[in-house]
């Protein structure tokens, strides 16, 4: 799975730990799912989507090889 997670903390002016803080998980969870090491959970991934004011899909990018 991709995301566009950098480019919208980047547009927003946003820290990793600025966001972290603002969904309740570490600044080393928001670079995992960054750099594609994890994968957020349902929840996660919506509390994400919902900071940003996007949708899930506006963030997270689903590839063909991903199940």
């Amino acid at each position: 799975m991709r995301n566009n997670l950098k480019i919208e903390r980047a547009t927003k002016n946003i820290t990793q730990e600025n966001l972290a803080n603002s969904v309740s998980v570490s600044r080393q969870t928001i670079n995992a799912i960054e750099t594609g090491k994890y994968v957020p959970s349902t929840i996660l991934a919506l509390k994400i989507a919902r900071y940003f004011g996007k949708t899930v899909e506006e963030i997270f990018i689903l590839d063909q090889n991903d199940g």
